[in-house]
């Protein structure tokens, strides 16, 4: 377990320090040199004889909040692991209402008298059930009197969800 610690804490130390050097570029050049930068680190902490990792970071600046984020796994784990729980996590994300939810939340607005003023969001009933189900599913906590925030470790496991949809 240690050894997977400083691994990860290895990984973040060098991904603050990309964050520092690309600071505010306005180019889209990749700041390092070779584009595959990330999954090169990875390799390199990988014993010669893995079948593999996955491994997904992200820093995130939404709603007046930062969000600094990496996991990574065995592909061996990964295949290893029961699934049966990941269909109701992943298909709580599978209604554009909850969708549009999770963007609302993530961009501010948590509380359910704000969600409720959005249209196409449905009734007051069909908000609630769209809220239990996303809270259910771990993407959703309540954060007291009505308001609801995205979990810090969801935040960037969600957004690469999105993007490896192709959005």
């Amino acid at each position: 377990m240690a050894d997977v610690e400083e691994r990860l804490a290895a990984l973040e130390a060098q991904v603050a320090a990309l964050v520092e050097r690309i600071g505010g570029a306005e180019d889209s050049t990749p700041p390092l040199e070779g584009v595959f930068w990330a999954l090169d680190g990875l390799k390199q902490r990988l014993p010669a004889d893995s079948s593999g990792a996955v491994l997904y970071t992200g820093t995130v600046r939404v709603g007046g909040q930062h969000y600094d984020w990496q996991y990574g796994r065995a592909v061996e784990d990964l295949l290893a692991d029961d699934w049966a729980d990941l269909p109701a996590i992943l298909s709580a994300l599978a209604h554009p209402v909850r969708l549009r939810l999770l963007r609302e939340i993530l961009g501010g607005r948590q509380g359910t008298a704000e969600l409720a003023g959005i249209e196409d969001l449905g009734t007051t009933g069909q908000l609630h059930h769209h809220l239990r189900q996303l809270t259910a599913a771990g993407w959703l906590r309540s954060a007291g009197r009505g308001r609801y925030a995205i979990p810090a470790e969801r935040v960037v496991p969600l957004l690469t969800i999105l993007a490896a949809a192709g959005r």
